[in-house]
């Protein structure tokens, strides 16, 4: 029985990325020229497909499902996630030149760990695998962000939860920020999932999940996973737009619209990007401290107790 799964998305109200990064304020960051050049990301998802919005930018591709060779994706969530973190949105241009697709970090480097079937299912051995990979070969692709917009169900036996959470508190130690999805089981409290309540990583919900255009709900007002953890410690930490965003499909022709934590984390994982373009040397406990002292508004003013919404021009600054 799988113990891990994507953080199921629906669709409803468009939240174009451009409108995004309005929302999160990457100006100031664009006009320094940050982009994420140089920066790696690895995503582990459900794969990803050969997109034009992600040019030549896919370093590596590994399969802990299927163990196949070639990049692909069966289910599109993971070619979506990625596309918000690292999307050209070259396939979106109009006569403007305006790119309304493109993601927060659109020349990062994207390496697509494949842990999710083609229904958005896994098994926690994988992602043990998938994390133990970036370890190992985190110097050579200069790995500096891990996005797991993964979260394990409830059934997963306590060991289990523990090794995982070992898992990424470890990578974390070792140089790479890990960047989760809080869950979509809100609006109940202590409803973040594992990996997301780790003491050391950063998670992430949405700060829009209250929105809805009343059709095709298959998510709750409120989804986004809310904390406090067992352990009274405040999760997520960050919110940023994760409802009815738009990014690169799995057909690898156009776009799609998701919604979800799933799409927040990696709006959050690209605008850390930039400011790892900027801060080279930065470990993941000073850009996490960096990230508190420069969210807005703070805690309960968005209606959740958390440290606010990621302003990337903030951060870089």
């Amino acid at each position: 029985m799988p113990f891990l799964s994507v953080l199921h998305t629906l669709k409803e109200k468009v939240f174009f990325m451009d409108r995004v990064k309005k929302y999160i304020h990457t100006d100031y960051a664009y006009k320094m020229g940050l982009s994420g050049k140089n920066v790696t990301v690895a995503v582990m998802d459900t794969g990803i497909v050969a997109h034009p919005d992600f040019d030549s930018r896919i370093l590596c591709f590994k399969d802990f499902c299927n163990g196949r060779s070639g990049i692909y994706d069966d289910n599109g969530h993971g070619t979506h996630v990625a596309g918000i973190i690292a999307g050209t949105g070259k396939m979106s241009e109009d006569s403007r030149k305006i790119r309304r697709y493109s993601g927060i970090a659109p020349r990062a480097d994207i390496i697509m760990l494949k842990v999710l079937d083609e229904k958005g299912n896994g098994s926690t051995g994988k992602v043990l695998e998938a994390v133990d990979w970036v370890r190992r070969e985190k110097k050579h692709y200069n790995i500096r962000l891990l996005n797991i917009s993964v979260g394990m169900l409830p059934n997963a036996g306590r060991a289990e939860q523990q090794e995982l959470l070992e898992a990424v508190d470890r990578l974390w130690d070792e140089g790479v920020m890990v960047v989760a999805a809080a869950g979509n089981n809100g609006p109940k409290e202590n409803s973040v999932t594992i990996p997301g309540i780790s003491r050391k990583i950063l998670t992430v919900g949405s700060c829009d999940d209250e929105t809805y255009d009343g059709k095709n709900r298959s998510l709750p007002a409120g989804y986004s996973g809310k904390g406090p953890t067992e352990c009274c410690i405040v999760k997520p930490e960050i919110v940023a737009p994760g409802t009815g965003i738009h990014s690169c499909s799995r057909d690898g022709r156009g776009y799609q619209v998701k919604s979800g934590t799933s799409m927040a984390a990696p709006v959050v994982t690209g605008a850390l990007a930039l400011a790892f373009e900027r801060f080279p040397d930065f470990l993941p406990g000073e850009m996490k401290l960096r990230l508190y002292e420069r969210a807005y508004p703070r805690g309960k003013q968005v209606g959740r107790n958390c440290w606010g919404v990621i302003h990337a021009d903030h951060l870089v600054r």
